[in-house]
């Protein structure tokens, strides 16, 4: 887990407002261009067995919902923000992402970074160095399929020129020679490049999965720690966040964890949001009358 800042600063706490219910009918009583920044990753209609949430609905259904909440989050995004969505695929349905991704970009917003979450890993040795893997994936037996070790990560934003902290989530050079070869492209001649859009993100290792990770499709909080540290451009604290399918609350804690100023989070399935709230140490709230700061 990243800090943004070191013990010596002044840490703001973070804002919570965690609430049970349905995301739309929630962002529907949200101001207009009052959220810096979305992270997200909603059901796949994959048939994943949610607690409160059928996830095997026609694929006409499914797409015009998806449209109806993204309409909602368009309306509540700042002109300047940026809405990071996580979408994976399986097998036998691999375009969802290509769909969602389609469907968004038509009208709703611009598609400015694809991003691919990897989250298994094998690499070749070289000169005689063994092969060896990194990660974590989801194994199936089959004659016609690959395991699928990524998924999307698509970020849309409303012209497609917001500006994003390259360097926030940058990597040392392999090449030292490369820290002044390259310095003209930017303000310092620093050891740190662009990360690019393939991220490396292994889940944890778990032993319970109904005490440890209580929810059958979950993103890791570095993801979203990512995604706020693109957009944030060193300022979390002056941000106000939304998840509107918060699940156990991946993209709360990442929030937490980085001292954005606000965040906003939607969920149907209590449970969950138990889990959520308690991870951030805040409570959740029943009623969507009156967002304090936002409406």
């Amino acid at each position: 887990m990243r800090a943004l800042k070191d013990e010596s600063s002044e840490i703001s706490e973070t804002k919570f407002d965690i609430f049970l219910g349905d995301c739309i009918a929630g962002m529907s009583r949200l101001q207009p261009k009052s959220i810096d920044l979305v992270v997200t990753s909603p059901p796949y209609n994959l048939g994943i067995k949610y607690s409160a949430y059928k996830d095997d609905q026609a694929r006409e259904h499914y797409l015009a919902w998806c449209e109806e909440w993204a309409k909602q989050i368009q309306r509540v995004l700042k002109d300047d923000g940026s809405f990071f969505l996580n979408v994976g695929a399986s097998p036998s349905n691999p375009m969802l992402p290509h769909e969602l991704a389609d469907l968004f970009g038509r009208g709703l917003f611009r598609l400015q970074n694809t991003i691919h979450w990897i989250k298994s890993i094998t690499i070749d040795g070289e000169e005689g160095e063994e092969t060896f893997s990194r990660g974590h994936f989801k194994p199936i037996s089959s004659p016609r399929f690959l395991n699928d070790c990524h998924e999307h990560i698509f970020h849309f934003t409303k012209e497609g020129k917001t500006p994003i902290d390259r360097l926030a989530i940058g990597v040392p050079y392999a090449d030292k020679s490369n820290i002044s070869r390259w310095a003209h492209t930017r303000e310092e001649s620093r050891d740190k490049r662009c990360r690019g859009n393939t991220w490396f993100i292994p889940y944890k290792t778990i032993r319970d999965r109904n005490t440890q990770r209580p929810h059958p499709a979950t993103f890791p909080p570095e993801l979203a720690e990512n995604c706020i540290l693109l957009h944030a451009n060193g300022k979390p604290e002056g941000l106000t966040m939304m998840d509107p399918f918060l699940g156990i609350g991946s993209a709360a804690a990442a929030a937490k964890q980085l001292h954005v100023g606000r965040f906003i989070g939607f969920d149907i399935d209590e449970g969950y949001l138990k889990v959520a709230a308690e991870r951030v140490g805040t409570n959740i709230q029943r009623e969507q009358h009156g967002l304090p700061g936002v409406l």
